[in-house]
């Protein structure tokens, strides 16, 4: 930049943002040829994919192909480019499932297999009223809000700040801008719920927490009669402990619980069989509907034996070896979020009334 730039900046050419703001929240504000601005997948020969956003400057380079950012604005999604290497790549828009594997993360996800699941079995519709706990990352999250619509409302609550505010980017990024049908508040899920949920007001209340047991009683007050209680479990002692707690309540319905397992095929002319490799294990699902109020479960057929109930009391990660990421590597991703932030960013609000005002937004954490 020359000393005449420098004293009068409005001169400088000003490069277009490293991110697009859309008008359309999600894929639908994404179509067309590629923009500067757009986050571009590239996938080669090989099945490898790189995941970034075009930018003006912009360089990639690999060991099977470059090329500069410049050279694939313009071009329709889908198209298969040749490098001066002679290495052929293929350009697509990553889809979401895609962008939850290569966002930053705070927490450990949840995957395609269990997200559809939820969407599915979870019966999440245009227009639901959902509260979530448990928020990670903000995998699940944007699938709900994708399902719900702008017309819905979704309630996300998350224990850890850094995580939420780490969920809020991720989200944001994803959509383009803030969803205006998604509220994000931090705090203890007993707290918020009691300051913030009216009674009744909710279609569908999805825990993806350590002790989701521990939450049931303030989930049946905020359901409506029929509503649906999903809970997304590691280990089978939670699952069971889940399950007869909600047995104990006597408001819901018979606990259903179950988990998927995806297994790809290998089809190359004559050699079709399963893959070498499967995702099997990665949690268990449970769901019950909330009772009329007055009304009892059905009555169960076959009592549970004596014994069958553990009274233990709290649980930490450690019991069931859930995978927790360093305190420094959660700085580090925090700091890269915020620096990306639109200037329409989701605020992360506190849960429960605090001195500061009623919803004042959290302070950025330091690092």
């Amino acid at each position: 930049m020359s000393e005449q730039d420098t004293q009068n900046p409005q001169a400088a050419p000003k490069l277009p943002p490293r991110h697009v703001t859309q008008e359309v929240l999600g894929q639908a504000g994404r179509r067309g040829p590629f923009r500067y601005g757009e986050r571009i997948q590239v996938t080669d020969v090989k099945g490898s994919k790189n995941t970034f956003h075009l930018h003006p400057q912009g360089y990639f380079q690999s060991a099977r192909g470059s090329f500069r950012h410049r050279d694939v604005v313009g071009r329709q999604e889908g198209t298969v480019l040749t490098t001066d290497s002679g290495h052929e790549l293929l350009l697509l828009r990553p889809l979401l499932a895609d962008y939850v594997l290569s966002m930053p993360r705070g927490a450990q996800v949840v995957y395609a297999k269990d997200s559809g699941q939820v969407i599915a079995l979870g019966d999440i519709f245009p227009g639901a009223r959902v509260l979530e706990a448990g928020v990670g990352s903000g995998a699940l999250t944007m699938n709900l809000l994708s399902a719900i619509g702008e017309t819905g409302s979704l309630m996300s609550i998350e224990r850890r700040e850094d995580f939420a505010a780490i969920a809020a980017s991720n989200v944001d990024s994803w959509f383009g801008g803030h969803h205006p049908a998604w509220e994000l508040r931090t705090g203890d899920f007993n707290d918020v719920v009691a300051a913030r949920v009216e009674d009744a007001s909710i279609d569908r209340v999805i825990l993806d927490m350590l002790a989701p047991w521990e939450n049931i009683e303030a989930s049946a007050r905020v359901l409506a009669p029929g509503g649906l209680f999903l809970a997304y479990v590691a280990t089978t002692t939670q699952m069971s402990r889940t399950v007869e707690a909600l047995r104990h309540s006597l408001l819901f319905t018979e606990p259903e619980a179950w988990e998927s397992m995806v297994r790809t095929w290998n089809v190359d002319g004559l050699s079709v069989r399963p893959d070498h490799r499967m995702v099997a294990h990665t949690g268990f699902l449970l769901t019950a509907r909330r009772l009329a109020p007055g009304s009892a479960p059905l009555t169960r057929k076959r009592p549970p034996a004596r014994g069958a109930y553990d009274d233990a009391g709290h649980w930490i990660p450690e019991d069931v070896r859930e995978r927790t990421s360093t305190d420094r590597k959660v700085r580090r991703v925090l700091r890269d979020c915020l620096a990306k932030q639109p200037e329409d960013a989701t605020p992360v609000l506190p849960g429960v009334p605090t001195a500061g005002g009623d919803d004042a937004p959290q302070e950025p954490l330091d690092d």
